[in-house]
């Protein structure tokens, strides 16, 4: 089974729901165990809001945001790609502090989604775009199930 969908929307966080609406079309069959799907949506929801209030801050709404997941029957994958500047994921992820160590309302999403993620990346791509990728196995319960 291979199923790959697209969408493109722009920087606006106003259309979170229908991201995950769109993205409820790879939950098929819907006996995907309920933890990773909760698990998926979760990495969409969180690195689309990232993408808008960090990657994409200061530009405007209309600058596309494209996403594309992937789901095949290892894993689903997630790419959301966008413009803004560069950072070093891993170096961040060292220096944001543990989740509950975390007393602020901000910094907890990227944190979250390293945890949740089999595999992240955020990498430099043509035409000044970037992209978060975010892999999760589908057979493969990680530390947050249980």
């Amino acid at each position: 089974m291979f199923n790959k969908i697209n969408l493109q929307v722009n920087t606006d966080l106003s259309v979170a729901s229908q991201v995950i609406s769109w993205f409820e079309q790879l939950n098929y069959p819907e006996n995907t165990d309920i933890k990773i799907w909760w698990q998926c949506q979760t990495l969409l929801q969180e690195g689309f809001t990232n993408i808008v209030e960090h990657a994409h801050r200061g530009l405007p709404k209309e600058t596309p945001i494209l996403l594309e997941a992937i789901r095949n029957t290892e894993a689903i994958e997630i790419y959301i790609w966008a413009y803004g500047v560069a950072f070093d994921i891993e170096q961040k992820l060292k220096e944001l502090p543990e989740i509950e160590k975390n007393e602020g309302e901000r910094g907890r999403g990227l944190k979250i989604m390293s945890l949740l993620a089999d595999e992240i990346s955020y990498t430099r791509v043509a035409g000044d775009r970037y992209c978060l990728y975010m892999k999760k196995k589908l057979h493969n319960l990680n530390i947050l199930s249980d």
